[in-house]
């Protein structure tokens, strides 16, 4: 069997491009929205567990989302090194993952929350109000 049909599968179309659009995890599709008082980013993480998700964020108001799919059996196990086991098909992802937003300077980063409900995560940052620059006028001295 060819490497490549070994790797993809009996993929008719681009097998890279189809390998990327059937892992959503790994693409960690995001949506961001901005409401008059948050802004709300909701990922979908199908099958993934909160526990296995992590949200940070640094003093340069990056918020950053990352985690990993493992390897697992029927069960809840890791049975990949069983020599017992023969696996026919993988087609589901696995792997790590992670995706950064730069966010706003309105954002207050210390009052973020995150939920996670059906593998879907949901990140919720107030807004702040940013002081407008004030505009100074300089006097033109004549010489």
């Amino acid at each position: 069997m060819p490497l490549i049909s070994r790797l993809f599968g009996d993929e008719p179309l681009d097998p890279f491009l189809s390998v990327i659009n059937k892992c959503p995890v790994l693409d960690t599709p995001t949506d961001w929205k901005e409401t008059p008082k948050a802004h709300v980013l909701v990922s979908d993480l199908p099958g993934m567990k909160k526990e296995e998700v992590k949200v940070e964020v640094d003093d340069g108001r990056v918020l950053q989302i990352s985690g990993e799919r493992k390897v697992e059996d029927g069960n809840g196990g890791s049975d990949k090194n069983d020599p017992e086991c023969k696996w026919h098909r993988v087609e589901r992802c696995r792997g790590k993952f992670l995706r950064r937003f730069k966010l706003p300077e309105n954002s207050k980063t210390d009052e973020i929350q995150a939920s996670m409900e059906n593998g879907v995560l949901t990140v919720t940052i107030p807004k702040q109000e940013v002081p407008k620059p004030q505009r100074k006028v300089v006097e033109i001295e004549a010489h």
